[in-house]
């Protein structure tokens, strides 16, 4: 029978092939059914600690928001902080863009929240790798990776892309009245706590760094949430990025050269630097309510 088998094979050298392919989807897919989320995972150091969230109808407190700091050969300070706010104090959500290096569609993105007195914090969501593991997208289609919602400084998110990983950073002003940035905020921090007790997976197509926050933000499923080196355009058409058009916003938004020259600077001093910035790209401010289309269903 073996042989019969090897002989059919050497006639038909790429239904083979195909079988093989058609059995290794198989093999992934049967681990989707019987692999299960944890969280007690040797976890990779960055997306080890998820923040512990306290949040009352007021505001809110997390800890163990990452705080590292980077130079072009890795990190050079592991620490982490706290940040406590009122939702009150919330002034403008930034969302931003980092495009995958030759590969036009592919990009991580993230978010950053600004309160009152110039302080921020953002959030990034990961696939959370286990230590010595690499991410691969393929892999990430079949519970390879759990979830993670990692909240650190803008310094952190920004320097860790720009300066370390040598990647282009784009940081764009989202158009939102207070309602819309509050209930924003507060969905991705119920989900943050809710994750450390029930853990999820990550899905290259269903739930990734872009459509968890599309989710949240209640839009509309787009292919760009999966395509997500084109989720700033989709935003734009949306209305919900401000600009004359899409290359002078994207133009505007481009900050990785500042991004680099700030990346000895405290947190807090980095954070001034930065909303200085992108106020003077904005021409002394980013509120535009008034102008937005709001998400659908929001």
């Amino acid at each position: 029978m073996t042989a019969g088998v090897l002989s059919w094979l050497e006639r038909r050298p790429w239904s083979g092939v195909a079988l093989v392919a058609l059995a290794i989807c198989v093999a992934a897919f049967m681990r989707t059914l019987v692999e299960r989320p944890r969280s007690d995972r040797n976890w990779v150091e960055h997306l080890a600690l998820m923040p512990a969230i306290d949040r009352d109808d007021a505001g809110f407190r997390l800890a163990l928001a990452t705080d590292w700091s980077y130079t072009p050969e890795g990190p050079a300070d592991k620490r982490y902080t706290s940040f406590a706010a009122e939702f009150a104090d919330l002034r403008n959500v930034w969302f931003v863009l980092e495009p995958h290096p030759g590969m036009k569609p592919m990009a991580h993105t993230l978010v950053l929240f600004e309160f009152a007195d110039d302080r921020m914090i953002g959030l990034t969501i990961e696939a959370r790798r286990e230590a010595n593991e690499a991410y691969s997208a393929v892999a990430g289609m079949f519970n390879a990776f759990e979830l993670a919602f990692i909240w650190s400084t803008p310094r952190d998110l920004l320097t860790r892309r720009a300066v370390m990983l040598a990647h282009d950073v784009m940081v764009y002003p989202l158009r939102l009245d207070d309602g819309q940035k509050e209930r924003f905020l507060i969905r991705l921090l119920d989900e943050t706590a809710k994750l450390e007790r029930t853990p999820r997976f990550y899905n290259t197509l269903g739930s990734n760094c872009t459509n968890e926050l599309a989710k949240f933000a209640l839009l509309d499923w787009h292919p760009s949430w999966v395509l997500t080196g084109y989720s700033a355009e989709r935003l734009f058409a949306l209305g919900l990025i401000p600009g004359q058009d899409f290359a002078s916003a994207q133009r505007g938004a481009r900050l990785t050269e500042e991004i680099r020259s700030w990346a000895s600077l405290s947190a807090e001093t980095f954070d001034a630097r930065l909303l200085s910035e992108l106020r003077r790209r904005a021409g002394g401010g980013v509120s535009a309510a008034a102008a937005m289309v709001p998400p659908a269903g929001d």
